[in-house]
């Protein structure tokens, strides 16, 4: 049996640490997606049928301000309620009521996800082409083996992140 090459082991450990690179970038920019939506409104829950905020204390907001060239509203509950509060120092520090803007950032979110899923995808076609360059350089049979079939998996992933790169309805 044919001893494996340093460049073989170089080439396939390189290639690898791109596709766990792509696939944390991947992991990271959910979370960090799941976590933006949530950050300004923990504690608070949103009906949408009534389209209405709840506190953390059974007290409503309801819309008091729609920008509609911004995408925005703006949902306040009575300052009455807010100031009686016994939570009211560690929810507001406003003597008009809590405030909560909802924005429409659909196109910007969707946007930073397409360029996560770009950057992500590009380390995935880097790794590919060098386990390909690798293939046509190794002449041993083994390596080679090895070599295609991460390549394969690579492929599998990278269709994957590509048709949802492609695919406008993909948002998550």
């Amino acid at each position: 049996m044919q001893a494996v090459s340093l460049e073989f082991m170089l080439m396939l450990g390189y290639a690898v640490l791109l596709g766990v690179a792509a696939l944390l970038l991947e992991f990271a920019a959910r979370h960090a997606h799941r976590r933006s939506l949530s950050i300004s409104t923990t504690g608070f829950t949103y009906y949408a049928e009534k389209d209405m905020w709840r506190c953390p204390e059974f007290q409503h907001l309801f819309p008091v301000f729609v920008d509609h060239a911004k995408g925005s509203v703006i949902y306040r509950a009575p300052a009455s309620t807010c100031n009686a509060c016994r939570c009211k120092s560690h929810c507001t520090d406003s003597d008009n009521g809590r405030e909560i803007e909802r924005k429409n950032t659909g196109d910007l979110q969707y946007g930073m996800q397409r360029f996560h899923r770009a950057m992500s995808v590009t380390l995935f076609v880097l790794a590919s082409l060098i386990l390909i360059v690798e293939i046509f350089r190794d002449n041993a049979f083994y390596p080679r083996i090895v070599l295609a079939g991460v390549l394969v998996m690579f492929c599998m992933v990278l269709m994957r992140l590509s048709r949802a790169l492609l695919s406008r309805t993909d948002r998550a």
